[in-house]
């Protein structure tokens, strides 16, 4: 194999000086305040540029004891299971006589 052909350490920072993050713009919403990303609709408010979009997301308070409340339900009784003989069970490897398919069927 060859030795793979190396780059200098400015060939390198050269190329990673474009990957770079830019930072996130946020602007302050003129009604309400509450910050949001431009040209987007204010999810607090459901507002875009002073008209009514969508209905605003209004998040509902549950007391401590609703909140670990689980709904409560049945389950069905327990199937009883068919007692098999073990001779029914060597008949249905052995195909009623016939020789094994496979050597674990012994």
């Amino acid at each position: 194999m060859t030795v793979r052909m190396r780059h200098t350490r400015s060939h390198t920072n050269n190329r990673r000086s474009h990957h770079a993050l830019s930072g996130v713009s946020v602007v302050k919403d003129k009604e309400s305040e509450a910050l949001r990303l431009p040209h987007r609709i204010d999810e607090t408010t459901g507002m875009y540029r002073g008209r009514l979009i969508a209905t605003p997301k209004i998040k509902k308070e549950r007391t401590k004891a609703e909140k670990y409340e689980h709904a409560t339900h049945t389950h069905n009784e327990p199937v009883a299971e068919k007692e098999i003989s073990k001779q029914s069970k060597v008949v249905g490897k052995h195909e009623h006589g016939s020789t094994p398919k496979t050597r674990n069927d012994v």
